[in-house]
This record gives C-alpha cells, sequence and structure tokens, in this order.
C-alpha cells in the first residue's frame, strides 16, 4: 500500500505499531489515517479509538482493513468512528477510490474548520474590546453546555450552545464602538441598532451549515418568556430552548462580574435577582430551577469578572 500510494504522489509515513502510530500522530499533521484491525501491541480498533477521542486528531478519516469474514471487526470498527473499511487483500482500485474519497471529505472538514475559527476569532475580538467583558464567550459556552447536559438535551444541541456561548453577539460587529461602550445611558435611536445585533448575527452565521443548530441561539438569546423580548417578540416554548438556556447562563454572568455602572453580586444576590425576573415573566422557570441547582451544588464556583447583557 505504501509502494502504490506513493507512486500516486501521496505523502506516505508508515508506522510498525500502534503506539508509534499515535506518536507519528502527535508530530505530524496528517489528512488519513489506515489501519490493519491486526497490529502489534495495540489493535487498530484501539487507536482508532485513541484517534477519535482525541480534540486534536478526532475529524481525521480512518479506514481500517480487515478480512472478508471479520464482520464483528467491522461491528466494533463503526462503534470506535472508522470511517471506512478495506477487506484485504487490498484492491489497488478500491483503495485509491477510497483514499481519494476520504480526502476530498478532509480538505472540505479543514475548509469547514477555517470558517468557524474565523468566526470565533471575530466574536473574540468584538469582546475584546471591552475589558469588562474579558472571558465572558468561554464562561457562556462552557456553563451553557453543563447546564444543557443536566437537562438531558441531545449531544447536537450541546455542541450547539457551547459554539453559540462563543458567537452569539458576533452581530455587534454592526454595532459602532461609541455606542457599545458608551458609559451612560443610551438613546431610543441607539438601542434600536443594539437590538438589531441578533438579526445580524444570525446572518453572519447563516451560510455555515455547520451553525444551522446555532442560529435559534443567536437570533434568539435575548427573547423573553413573556414575550418582551427582541427581536421577534416570542414567548414561552416558541423560544427555542437552546436560547433559553443560554439567555439564563448569560444573566447570571452579567450580574455576578463587575460593570462600570454596578459592582458584582454575589451568587446568592445574582441567584434572588434572577428569581424576581422570573417571577415577572422574563425567564423560563423550569431552566431556572435547573440552573439554581447547578449553580448551588457546587459546579458553578462563581464566574470570572467581566460581561455585558445588553
Amino acid at each position: 500500500m505504501e509502494e502504490l500510494l506513493s507512486s500516486e504522489g501521496f505523502a506516505v509515513i508508515t508506522a510498525p505499531d500502534g503506539p508509534t502510530a499515535l506518536q507519528e500522530l502527535s508530530r505530524v499533521q496528517a489528512d488519513l489515517v489506515v489501519l490493519d484491525v491486526l497490529m502489534p501491541h495495540m489493535s487498530g480498533l484501539e487507536v482508532c479509538e485513541k484517534i477519535k477521542a482525541n480534540p486534536d486528531t478526532y475529524l481525521i478519516p480512518v479506514i481500517l482493513t480487515t478480512s472478508l469474514s471479520d464482520k464483528q471487526d467491522r461491528i466494533d470498527g463503526i462503534r470506535v468512528g472508522a470511517d471506512d473499511f478495506l477487506t484485504r487483500p487490498v484492491d489497488r482500485t478500491e483503495l485509491l477510490a477510497r483514499v481519494r474519497s476520504l480526502l476530498k471529505l478532509k480538505l472540505r472538514t479543514d475548509e469547514l474548520e477555517r470558517a468557524e475559527s474565523v468566526l470565533f476569532t471575530l466574536a473574540r475580538s468584538i469582546e475584546g474590546k471591552d475589558p469588562y467583558t474579558h472571558g465572558h464567550c468561554e464562561r457562556l459556552a462552557d456553563l451553557s453546555a453543563r447546564l444543557g447536559e443536566q437537562m438531558g438535551l441531545a449531544s447536537e444541541q450541546i455542541t450547539a450552545l457551547r459554539r453559540g456561548g462563543i458567537v452569539h453577539d458576533i452581530g455587534k460587529i454592526a454595532v459602532p464602538d461609541v455606542i457599545l461602550l458608551k458609559p451612560s445611558r443610551l438613546s431610543e435611536d441607539e438601542w434600536k441598532l443594539i437590538r438589531e445585533h441578533p438579526v445580524v448575527g444570525e446572518r453572519i452565521c447563516a451560510p455555515l451549515k455547520s451553525f444551522r443548530a446555532v442560529l435559534p441561539i443567536i437570533r434568539h438569546h435575548h427573547e423573553k418568556f413573556d414575550g418582551s423580548g427582541y427581536p421577534d417578540g416570542l414567548c414561552g416554548e416558541l423560544i427555542p430552548i437552546t436560547a433559553r438556556v443560554l439567555q439564563i447562563v448569560d444573566v447570571y454572568d452579567a450580574l455576578t462580574t463587575e460593570r462600570p455602572y454596578k459592582r458584582a453580586f454575589s451568587v446568592t444576590e445574582a441567584l434572588q435577582t434572577m428569581k424576581q425576573e422570573v417571577a415577572r415573566g422574563w425567564w423560563d422557570p423550569a431552566i431556572f430551577d435547573q440552573f439554581e441547582r447547578l449553580v448551588r451544588g457546587g459546579v458553578v464556583e462563581s464566574l470570572s469578572r467581566g460581561a455585558a447583557a445588553l
């Protein structure tokens, strides 16, 4: 296989066993891994599982080679995340076809990663304009995901919450700094501009198909349970559940961090304030109850300083 792939112009690195293969992957940026199920020291299934469990390598496609009769190997291969299978003895034409197909997929994945990276960088640059919002995005991403996990949300929703925590306010790129950083009360026209940022953010992220589940978070994280929020005035369960989760965390982070016009509230003060807002009909009471249990349970000590919830 090495000779065949090299003759077709591919740069090929080989390893004599599983542990060495993992060492090579930590050293080089591979676009594809081909493993035999039966290898010394560590099976191909074990190596594949470790590749797919590592955040630095889990997007690398993995091909497992098995004998035609090894049905269980294929089942186990699917379980550990293998992307494709080749039957031994490996057919030359099939090998090249599968390698080229998976390399095209990896190229698209890399392009997608770069696009996501640009959006995340843009979101953090907006946050970085205000020293009081330092770390706000990461805190929202982490705590929203924790709350979603406690509520038993699907893995796709958890991923959307992690991404949404970072990019939820990306639409503020369209808001002039003089308004974003204004220390005094905003005028009605300035508030009108601020209220457009969820729609702008949705428009910015809409072309990225992997962000489809994130778009409702971006657009609706400023809605209120009684319908008095923006931009669409949605109420109750018409507000997507992921947006309801993130907005609870967003409010908590704003309350527990210092701003030019307020001190940082203690955890108890923040939760009491939020209870009053739940009673007013602003936030989902069931999600707030889950969040309060999360905080009271000691999972969340206190979020570090710097947040904004315009």
